[in-house]
């Protein structure tokens, strides 16, 4: 029987790439899409891959649209194996400057949609005494860098509830692993970036750090490696019941994070300066 599998966030970048491989995998694929169009985009993508994979309409942001999705794929496949959730974006803006609306969808999406889909799926996989949860979540869940508080404050919460739903879950079978990005070649500065306009703007007393930090980031996942390693890890995870708790994946996560377990917290805080030119 094939396992089936739900990746939130399914339609650009790691999550796309997660879905497709899955689906060549052999995995019944339910790929999660907030609009019908890039739902149609997905599957006309994997056909040309040559491989099968569902599309579901779905918000994290909304409880009625995630009730909807996992209620079709009860109806479609009759279980759930795996929930992927890769859904989320980026925040640049410097505490200063965040706005209340700003910093809440930040959360909303980030970890609020982490929780509501758990939520929601743990009582299918505690039914079945078996699943497994990946949170996709960043190797700034564990460290910090600057404009980025509220992205990296999202990341460290879902770094947080991966680590704590673990003890509840556990006994009904169910696996809850992390897997932490880093800077890939993707859409996320184009599609996945949200900056904010006072911090970017010309007359900002942050202009020199802005200037010099944000096109750094941006060259690094522009010209980054394939996501395809994150695809990777994630099926490497579901297919591994001894996975580690949390996979450092990309040169950034694979460097810095052994770090954090080796110095001092100040002497990481001046390799991350000297790192950055910061």
């Amino acid at each position: 029987m094939d396992k089936v599998v739900l990746i939130t966030g399914a339609t650009s970048g790691m999550g796309k790439e997660t879905a497709l491989l899955l689906a060549k995998k052999g995995y019944k694929v339910f790929a999660g899409a907030r609009t019908e169009d890039k739902a149609q985009a997905l599957k006309t993508e994997a056909q040309k891959n040559e491989c099968n994979l569902d599309t579901v309409i779905l918000d994290v942001t909304n409880n009625q649209s995630i009730e909807q999705a996992i209620e079709y794929i009860q109806r479609s496949a009759g279980r759930i194996d795996g929930l992927i959730n890769n859904a989320g974006f980026g925040l640049i803006a410097t505490v200063e400057d965040g706005t209340d609306e700003e910093f809440i969808k930040q959360f909303d999406v980030n970890v609020f949609g982490v929780l509501r889909m758990c939520r929601a799926v743990i009582p299918v996989m505690r039914n079945q005494a078996s699943g497994t949860i990946i949170n996709v979540s960043s190797f700034l869940g564990k460290m910090g860098l600057p404009l980025l508080a509220h992205y990296n404050a999202s990341k460290y919460a879902v770094e947080g509830i991966t680590d704590s739903l673990r003890y509840e879950v556990e006994p009904f079978g169910i696996r809850v692993n992390s897997v932490l990005p880093g800077l890939f070649k993707t859409n996320f500065v184009n599609g996945g970036l949200v900056a904010n306009p006072k911090t970017m703007s010309e007359s900002s007393p942050y202009v020199g750090l802005v200037s010099h930090f944000v096109p750094m980031v941006a060259e690094n996942i522009n010209e980054g490696p394939s996501p395809m390693a994150v695809a990777n890890a994630v099926l490497s995870v579901l297919e591994n019941n001894e996975a580690p708790i949390a996979t450092p994946v990309g040169v950034e996560s694979e460097t810095f994070l052994p770090m954090i377990k080796t110095m001092t917290p100040e002497d990481f805080e001046q390799k991350i300066k000297a790192s950055f030119s910061l």
